[in-house]
């Protein structure tokens, strides 16, 4: 590979992008120990920083990283938009064949960087990290594992099965990128999303080392809305599970009014509250299950909504055309790289670092 120089113009070989949050202390050591990671794969490299709104004094430490090193380039959100579309932003900003993103707290080893970049170059497009152990508290471990394992039950689309010692600590390249920013899901999760996209995908084993300075900025609260948000908009099970109660009370008030049935037939009317509970089982019952079926059509109207692709085409020999029915199939992609109104089509050449 002719390496391609940052200075002369052209882009990047390597973008590393970090968001930022509470986390002013970091940017100088994680500026450097990206910078060490990169320089042993590539010469030309970039730091993506994105201040997400931070309160503390991120943004001066960002500038300040910016103007000792001119690959440092930092981008500052006008409030807090959340990780995901911070990582978002970054990735917009972007311009590498390969992009790592990394969390800013340095509990994730920059130096896994080289590893990430040699799995990437033996054909793979993503690069997924996983934890050996979990250096957070007991409770945010225990509350993280119980939210994957909902997650996971809840799910029907294997795609989306996720694992709580997966983080964001990970390496994409250029076609995933472009494809990732043609999503415009406004309720976005980072790896929920390049799951569904799919491509080469594989992981390496790393440590997950203690927080340096600092503490979380995911408080219970906040980890209970994107657990609410992760199920909400990857699964329409629990809209199901609601038509399945839904029946399961009708079930047992059909039940109901067969045993009363029976009674005044054998043994006359009984007065009391029988009556009443069969009643209430069966209003509850066609309730749940009309909400439920409504659900439904309102989850698959949302999933519309979304504008995604239909499909996203990773690679092809060219000139695979087909009839004139699979033209038709694809006459929304104007050209390579392009979104269409059916599916989506990116570039397929791979360039290895280091070479």
């Amino acid at each position: 590979m002719v390496k391609q120089s940052a200075e002369n113009g052209c882009p990047p070989t390597l973008s590393i992008v970090s968001p930022v949050y509470k986390s002013a202390e970091t940017i100088a050591e994680l500026v450097r120990r990206c910078g060490e990671a990169a320089a042993m794969v590539t010469d030309d490299w970039e730091i993506i920083l994105v201040d997400d709104g931070s309160p503390d004094e991120a943004w001066p430490a960002i500038k300040a990283a910016a103007e000792n090193q001119p690959r440092v380039h930092g981008v500052r959100l006008s409030r807090n938009f959340g990780q995901n579309l911070a990582i978002t932003a970054g990735l917009a900003v972007a311009r590498g064949d390969m992009v790592v993103v990394i969390d800013c707290d340095l509990q994730d080893d920059p130096a896994d960087i080289v590893e990430m970049v040699a799995r990437a170059n033996e054909g793979f497009d993503i690069v997924f990290t996983r934890k050996v152990t979990r250096n957070h508290s007991r409770w945010r471990n225990l509350t993280g594992r119980s939210f994957h394992r909902m997650l996971n039950a809840l799910i029907t689309e294997p795609v989306y099965r996720t694992e709580s010692n997966v983080g964001s600590y990970s390496l994409i390249r250029r076609p995933v990128v472009d494809a990732f920013l043609e999503l415009r899901d406004s309720q976005r999760h980072y790896l929920s999303l390049l799951r569904w996209l799919g491509f080469r995908a594989t992981h390496v084993e790393i440590e997950h080392h203690e927080r340096p300075v600092g503490t979380s900025s995911y408080s219970f609260r906040r980890l209970l809305r994107e657990a609410v948000v992760g199920i909400t908009t990857q699964s329409e099970r629990p809209l199901h599970l609601a038509v399945a109660a839904g029946f399961m009370f009708v079930a047992a008030s059909m039940i109901g009014i067969g045993a009363l049935l029976s009674l005044w037939v054998t043994v006359g009317f009984l007065a009391g509250w029988t009556s009443t509970v069969v009643l209430i089982l069966l209003c509850t019952g066609m309730v749940l299950v009309a909400v439920g079926v409504t659900g439904i059509y309102v989850g698959k109207t949302l999933e519309q909504s979304r504008g995604r692709p239909l499909y996203v085409v990773m690679e092809n020999t060219g000139g695979a055309d087909g009839d004139s029915g699979a033209i038709d199939a694809i006459e929304g992609i104007d050209e390579i790289g392009e979104i269409g109104e059916i599916g989506y089509s990116v570039p397929s050449e791979r360039r290895p670092l280091g070479h």
